[in-house]
């Protein structure tokens, strides 16, 4: 992908849910297109479109053997992805962590006593 990172053409190549598919499948074995068109409910020539983009991300691979085309699964880019996650994912862990604690310090401190403006109690 011409002026896109690898990291955003990861993503980009990932938002597909049949891409995503493919990239499972993948995960179990390297396949043809014709064994990838199988499980799916587009046609050929639809999955070869998919390829192209899974290729063009750094996704997949692909090797000729004879006449057939067998698509394989590069690991790296998907583990570039997984590692931008996570960094993220402690930030969110950390916060919730921090939700958690405040949380059992409310409800350690009991019913709450007052009445605030949004909650006016009972009606007149």
């Amino acid at each position: 992908m011409a002026g896109t990172d690898q990291l955003s053409a990861v993503f980009s190549a990932l938002s597909d849910p049949t891409r995503r598919a493919i990239i499972a499948e993948l995960a179990e074995r390297d396949a043809t297109v014709t064994e990838l068109t199988a499980p799916l409910s587009i046609s050929m020539p639809a999955v070869s479109r998919h390829l192209k983009v899974l290729e063009s991300a750094a996704l997949i691979s692909r090797s000729r053997s004879g006449k057939w085309r067998a698509s394989h699964l590069e690991s790296a880019p998907l583990r570039e992805a997984a590692d931008w996650i996570a960094r993220y994912r402690r930030l969110w862990d950390a916060s919730l962590t921090r939700l958690d604690a405040h949380l059992a310090a409310v409800q350690a401190a009991g019913p709450a006593t007052d009445r605030t403006a949004d909650d006016p109690g009972e009606p007149e």
